[in-house]
């Protein structure tokens, strides 16, 4: 048999089939999506490449019980039923992007291959008095960039502006305003993990200074973390579902996560996804300070971001937003638009550890990627390239680490981080690293980390370093971490690549 590493449409002859699972009391299980191809005959069967997928998963086995043949794709199960087979493919029409390396997808894409540093001292506010003063700050910015009525700006936080400029690059990419939509169905998951916090301690001072007189009676608006999809949405009269995804530094990427999943389950069409942060703040920086969390190599800016080097010392804080449209595969074709590529399989999980650090063998994280491969149909020989969470941290890319040689079980697969060059964007880093991905697929070319220069650990990983690295690209595995032990992984695949 073949396994779970192949792609077909999803039919079942015979009895129910699923995951068993230890200590299931003889209950068949399936906790995650998978795609699977056919399977012949009945009893106990396991994929080659999905065999060490499903053991960190805890699975034993997989058992079907079929009179002939079974086939399946996207299977939503619950006990021992299968409620429903989601077989629509969820790919990428449009991409927009605010970073330090530049203001369009573009721009970013340009700074990555030229191995250029976004990172450099704090011009925002005064930052003498904090013990890191550097960060990834977006430069020639204007906020109302993004708005139909510039004056709308004026009353949205500056993460909210990132949100709606990064947005309005990818519908303009996705032709939403030329190819007819029903808006109806179009939904907006754009999350942020730290929210209006600028405005917040703005209104703060407010009230400390004038009294409760002179606040704003937009201040409330403008700190609400759901704001920025709520402005998107309004912007272009999405009235589908709107939800903003919070979990830390993983929220773009499972904010992209539950809007396939709205797509699968037909409850959309299309979804602008994503997140956006303007965390860079003397609360947030020094909060930050006071954890030892972030860098403070202030003589080396571009230096200072250097996730899985030996002489790393914290991440660099950073802003912007990445936004992408996602598409059911049936409306990308309808509509005629360009399909840039595949959002095939997405992994969540939690390590019910601790507020900031993750469990130290990694296991919460591989358990993601290996639930997002197998959902994808994706073998570990698939994958041509990881895009790592790799801040910096000496604890996270530790885990990280670990995470994938349990995952790869030794194959010496490439691996990349993006936040070497940007500083870490917190909740709209996932999605950036999405739109890297894809622009790499297209491109055949993985841009190199920056500052890696001694690996501390992972030698039977394959770092990308130096200069960036030609070749096909097919599939991208995409991390994101965050803290309250959030774990999320993508797979991002080239458009018409079956799985094999």
């Amino acid at each position: 048999m073949t396994g779970l590493t192949g792609q077909s449409v999803g039919t079942s002859h015979g009895e129910p089939f699923g995951v068993w699972g230890p200590g299931d009391g003889g209950k068949l299980r399936a906790p995650f999506c998978f795609v699977g191809s056919e399977v012949s005959g009945g009893g106990s069967a396991v994929a080659r490449s999905g065999a060490g997928l499903l053991g960190i998963l805890g699975v034993v086995s997989v058992f079907f019980h079929a009179s002939s043949s079974v086939t399946f794709n996207h299977c939503r199960c619950h006990g021992d039923r299968v409620l429903e087979i989601m077989s629509e493919r969820v790919v990428v029409t449009g991409m927009g992007a605010v970073t330090p390396l530049g203001l369009t997808v573009d721009s970013f894409w340009e700074g990555l291959v030229a191995g250029r540093s976004g990172v450099s001292g704090i011009t925002r506010f005064d930052a003498s008095t904090l013990r890191s003063r550097i960060a990834g700050e977006v430069t020639g910015f204007d906020p109302s960039a993004g708005f139909a009525d510039a004056r709308d700006a004026r009353h949205a936080d500056r993460y909210a502006q990132f949100a709606v400029a990064a947005a309005r690059e990818a519908v303009r990419q996705a032709h939403i305003g030329e190819a007819r939509v029903d808006v109806d169905r179009v939904g907006v998951v754009i999350g942020s993990s730290n929210g209006g916090i600028a405005s917040y301690m703005r209104q703060a001072d407010v009230l400390r200074e004038s009294g409760p007189r002179g606040l704003s009676p937009f201040g409330v608006p403008m700190l609400r973390s759901n704001m920025g999809a709520a402005l998107v949405a309004r912007e272009w009269g999405f009235r589908g579902p709107s939800l903003s995804v919070g979990s830390a530094c993983a929220t773009a990427s499972q904010s992209i996560g539950e809007a396939c999943r709205l797509i699968r389950l037909g409850e959309a069409d299309l979804v602008i996804a994503g997140g956006s942060e303007a965390p860079i703040c003397e609360l947030v920086l020094g909060s930050f300070c006071a954890m030892r969390a972030v860098s403070m190599r202030n003589e080396d800016p571009c230096g200072a971001s250097r996730p899985f080097d030996v002489a790393r010392d914290g991440f660099v804080i950073a802003e912007g937003a990445g936004v992408l449209v996602l598409e059911s595969e049936s409306s990308a074709l309808r509509r005629g638009v360009q399909i840039f590529g595949e959002i095939a399989g997405h992994g969540c999980t939690t390590d019910a550890h601790h507020l900031t650090l993750p469990l130290p063998d990694g296991s919460g994280a591989a358990r993601a990627m290996a639930m997002a491969l197998l959902q994808a149909g994706c073998g570990v020989g698939d994958v041509s390239c990881v895009f790592a969470h790799g801040t910096g941290t000496r604890a996270g890319d530790t885990a990280e680490v670990r995470a994938l040689e349990a995952v790869f079980e030794g194959r010496r697969v490439s691996v990349t981080a993006l936040k070497s060059l940007t500083g870490h964007l917190c909740g709209a880093s996932g999605a950036l690293d999405v739109i890297a991905a894809l622009r790499a697929i297209e491109a055949g070319a993985l841009p190199a980390t920056l500052n890696l220069s001694r690996p501390e650990v992972g030698d039977r990983l394959d770092y990308v370093t130096g200069e960036v690295r030609s070749g096909p690209v097919e599939a991208v595995l995409c991390n994101a971490f965050g803290f309250g032990g959030a774990n999320s992984a993508l797979v991002v695949r080239r458009y018409g690549t079956e799985s094999r």
